[in-house]
């Protein structure tokens, strides 16, 4: 799977990924935290798309992109602390041919910081080229 910059750039890493489900880890450093001084909820945010979007990729090897489509995410509480390492953990409850509804959570220990909801469109390479093609 290529590389995301943005994800890079979070420092997020890819755990497990398998059988519609998926992990994923962040470290928390400075750079991802508030003016409270804990983990931003937009970082917060960007986990659950992560997991959830990873959890659908792993029941088609042949996606090459996933979109998206929308995502609600109730916080429960702060996130983590610089230093603390923050686990997203993404389900599939749900899929059509190229449609998959999943859930998410970010847990901080055994701490859950927040949980999501989401719909995600996977795409294959083909269907990328054809919409380029009709512009």
């Amino acid at each position: 799977m290529p590389a995301i910059p943005f994800l890079s750039e979070l420092g997020l890493e890819v755990v497990s990924m398998a059988d519609g489900q998926s992990e994923v880890a962040l470290n928390v450093a400075n750079r991802h935290t508030n003016s409270w001084k804990v983990m931003h909820g937009g970082v917060t945010m960007t986990l659950l798309d992560v997991c959830m979007a990873r959890a659908a990729r792993s029941l088609d090897p042949q996606a090459t992109s996933t979109a998206t489509v929308e995502m609600k995410v109730s916080f429960f509480q702060p996130g983590g602390q610089e230093g603390e390492r923050m686990i997203a953990k993404g389900r599939v409850l749900h899929r059509s041919t190229t449609m998959y509804y999943c859930e998410g959570d970010v847990w901080n220990g055994d701490k859950l910081v927040a949980k999501a909801m989401g719909t995600f469109k996977l795409m294959r390479r083909d269907d990328v080229a054809r919409k380029m093609k009709s512009k």
